[in-house]
């Protein structure tokens, strides 16, 4: 590890402290997707406090920040995300959400105390730095079009970036880890709402025909055969419904009822064979309940594709930063991320941070006692540190 670099991450440990801190602050003010207000405020204050120059950002919530390096080399943009869910924390700790039905419920809040920890180091060595560094914290990842929102409003004119990088924490897997891989790390996901109309009956007289709560009853049991036996590198495509609403009262069968949802692919091909297939679905159900099932699907949020000589180079960087032992090759991930989006336009990496709080079977994300070990704060940093000026020596 050259005297540069050790020095670099050396700052990262120092201020690991403070990189908690942060995070516990904006685990407790939890804001949902467009909302991120306070959220926004605290990255601007403590940006502008550091002198870097602040950039256009298109988005009411978010926010846009460059530090130029001393030396000569690329422009790398580093992402992370500031959007919580609508969840109810179930976690006791002294810094859980304060707000009722909002939680950073999958993790979130450590990316943003990450990138805002790069960028303090960073800063306090820019004229030793190679290139320069955008740092983007991007509203409404949780609703799948805040970064598409960014790109259309312009963000990307107000820099020319050469390599993007971003990561996320995952609580399945053990802390001090970081995984990657080349081409597809996340799925492509698209959301679904299914609208089931019927006649409508008196619950004591009902039976199949025209009865909207059978029917989406059904629809809810049958979504796993809409992915059936697709896979991609022994990773199964996803389809299940996280929304369901139906009837106003218990002896009254309603004329409509609802289903949201979301499938995940990995290709194109995929993607087609899905598709086809819910709406094939749709239209047994439609046939079975002689209900009509209309079918609305939202914009695709693309797969996110890393860049083959970017992950090499980060690959290197990440085993100078935690140890060679610890970064291991990444199996396609079900979940989603519009990180896509930027990453579809710059070349780039995104990376899985380990932070499993504990040994046991870890908090899934988005539940309501998700949880992380803070020490993938520290690791988080030092890769996302490491890797940054890597791709920006680049070339």
């Amino acid at each position: 590890m050259s005297t540069d670099i050790a020095a670099t991450l050396d700052l990262v440990d120092a201020g690991y402290d403070r990189t908690v801190d942060t995070r516990r602050a904006v685990h407790a003010a939890p804001e949902l997707a467009f909302e991120e207000k306070a959220t926004t405020r605290l990255i601007r204050d403590r940006l502008s406090r550091l002198g870097l120059v602040e950039l256009r950002c298109p988005t009411e919530t978010g926010a846009v920040f460059r530090l130029d390096g001393g030396q000569r080399g690329r422009t790398v943009m580093l992402r992370a995300d500031i959007d919580a869910l609508p969840v109810t924390e179930e976690v006791d700790v002294p810094y859980r959400s304060r707000l009722e039905g909002q939680m950073h419920a999958c993790g979130h809040d450590g990316h943003v105390a990450i990138l805002l920890a790069a960028a303090e180091v960073l800063a306090q060595r820019a004229e030793t730095l190679p290139g320069s560094y955008v740092f983007l914290f991007q509203p409404g990842e949780e609703f799948g079009y805040g970064a598409l929102k960014m790109i259309e409003g312009g963000v990307l004119e107000g820099f020319r970036a050469d390599r993007a990088i971003g990561l996320h924490l995952a609580s399945p897997l053990p802390t001090g880890l970081v995984g990657v891989r080349a081409g597809v790390q996340y799925s492509r996901a698209q959301a679904f709402r299914v609208l089931l109309s019927g006649a409508g009956a008196h619950a004591a007289m009902a039976g199949s025909d025209g009865n909207v709560v059978l029917a989406v009853s059904s629809l809810s049991s049958r979504l796993a055969g809409v992915v059936e036996e697709l896979e991609y590198e022994f990773v199964s495509c996803a389809c299940s419904a996280g929304i369901i609403r139906a009837g106003t009262a218990p002896n009254v069968v309603p004329r409509q009822a609802s289903l949201e949802g979301t499938f995940r692919t990995f290709n194109s091909e995929q993607y087609a064979v899905a598709s086809t297939r819910l709406r094939t679905l749709c239209a047994a159900v439609e046939a079975e309940f002689t209900v009509t099932a209309a079918l609305t699907l939202s914009p695709v949020v693309p797969e996110v594709i890393n860049d083959p000589p970017a992950v090499a180079i980060f690959r290197a960087a990440a085993a100078t930063a935690i140890g060679a032992d610890n970064v291991f090759e990444a199996p396609p991930v079900q979940p989603s991320d519009d990180v896509s989006e930027f990453l579809n336009r710059i070349p780039g990496v995104y990376y899985l941070v380990g932070a499993r709080p504990g040994r046991g079977m870890p908090p899934m994300h988005h539940a309501p006692d998700f949880a992380i070990d803070e020490e993938s704060l520290r690791v988080g940093t030092r890769t996302l540190v490491a890797g940054a000026l890597a791709l920006a020596a680049d070339g």
